[in-house]
């Protein structure tokens, strides 16, 4: 039976499932202490996502992730229809940033979102190491936003 927790503290037990969506532990650290974590469980850990308030109608969920095994078996997309309920009436608009690559984009299309706008080199910028998902290497970051 899948259940959907708040953790309130020891967050950072989550951190290496946190680092399969987000590799730098430092970019990790600006959001995690300051956004609420969401832990999908069904017969064990699935899916974790952090989401911070960016302004008084605004919030963005900031990370994402499911274990390897599990991808496909619509873990994700559970956990971010939970949270989509939970923050309804919160908060006016959910923003997401991702890599310029056609399965995240989908992933988030298929879920109600539509694409907002781009921060060029945000990833080069960013992060000490070049990044890759897919085989592509992540230089823009494309935002997309879901209206509540």
């Amino acid at each position: 039976m899948i259940e959907v927790k708040i953790v309130e503290s020891g967050k950072r037990d989550f951190l290496e499932l946190l680092l399969l969506a987000d590799e730098s532990e430092s970019m990790i650290e600006r959001y995690l202490e300051r956004g609420e974590l969401f832990a999908l469980y069904d017969g064990g850990l699935k899916s974790v996502c952090v989401v911070t308030q960016e302004s008084d109608d605004v919030c963005e969920l900031k990370n994402i992730a499911t274990y390897e095994q599990w991808h496909g078996k619509g873990y994700g997309s559970k956990l971010l229809e939970h949270v989509i309920l939970h923050y309804k009436g919160k908060y006016k608009t959910m923003l997401v940033g991702t890599g310029d690559v056609p399965k995240a984009l989908r992933f988030y299309q298929k879920n109600g979102f539509e694409i907002s706008h781009r921060v060029e080199n945000f990833f080069t910028d960013n992060y000490d190491h070049p990044m890759f998902e897919d085989g592509v290497q992540l230089v823009d970051m494309v935002y997309l936003r879901r209206e509540a």
